[in-house]
């Protein structure tokens, strides 16, 4: 899930990699669960109530079910975020059917013994265009190019401007309320780490740190307006599609250890430039 900024945290708890690893593949798994068994038929309040059976087998802890920031209206309710079409972020989860076509973005964390993984990726349920799959493609380019940026000593500037750059080169504005963040024992902990910005500013990454790289894009806007029958859902303004993705990764001196890679996915670095 995306939020607002947080201030950093110099005493922040880091996870060993062995710890913060069972969360990460829990939430991989759920997502490329629901990304083969999701049709359209499907109601997203089903989609939601198959998030919360995995969630209580496995003995974890939603993130989301009592959460109440500022921008919602009320605790979101649910176990998984299910934004479709025109909801492009914070989709909670209705009796909506599922159509042919529906270009649906899936949002997930929980806690696994005592840490937290939090992934998003979009799909098309059934027969796709080429239009939203090329969608996908795009934003997942994007954040590959801002987890390029993330490893000891940069700075959360350098994952944002590698975002906003991206972004920018394939043809797409930026929203710039919204962003990635750091996670731990909670889902949103600091740093904030911005969709945009300058390299070299904001907090430095440390070794041992877990956040997120997590765009989202939409054609021909970067403009959203909140869903006033749900008080949740953030809706392109001009009500075209969009996509949304997200890995939670541990900081390391080198490349980022990619905690919520899912075995499903097509190798991550071919979309690259």
């Amino acid at each position: 899930m995306i939020l607002g900024r947080r201030r950093r945290d110099s005493t922040q708890e880091l996870p060993t990699l062995d710890q913060a690893r069972p969360a990460g593949e829990f939430v991989a798994g759920v997502l490329s669960h629901l990304r083969a068994v999701v049709e359209p038929g499907w109601n997203l309040l089903e989609v939601d109530a198959e998030a919360h059976r995995l969630i209580r087998e496995a003995g974890a802890t939603s993130c989301y079910l009592d959460y109440h920031p500022a921008f919602g209206a009320s605790p979101f309710g649910h176990v998984i975020c299910t934004s479709v079409n025109e909801g492009v972020l914070h989709g909670r989860p209705d009796d909506r059917v599922l159509a042919d076509g529906d270009l649906l973005s899936l949002d997930f964390a929980v806690q696994v013994e005592g840490w937290v993984a939090d992934s998003c990726l979009s799909v098309v349920v059934g027969t796709p265009a080429e239009a939203d799959l090329q969608l996908i493609r795009d934003t997942e380019t994007v954040m590959w190019a801002g987890i390029d940026q993330v490893r000891a000593g940069n700075h959360v500037g350098h994952i944002g401007h590698a975002v906003m750059v991206a972004a920018h080169d394939l043809g797409y504005t930026i929203n710039q309320r919204f962003g990635g963040h750091g996670v731990g024992r909670t889902m949103h902990e600091a740093p904030f780490v911005p969709n945009h910005g300058t390299p070299g500013a904001g907090a430095e990454l440390i070794p041992g740190q877990l956040l997120t790289v997590e765009p989202f894009l939409v054609p021909t806007t970067h403009e959203l307006v909140v869903d006033e029958r749900d008080g949740w859902t953030q809706l392109s303004a001009d009500g075209s599609r969009g996509a949304h993705t997200e890995h939670t990764l541990q900081v390391t001196e080198d490349e980022p250890v990619i905690l919520t890679a899912r075995a499903d996915d097509p190798s991550p670095r071919s979309s690259l430039p």
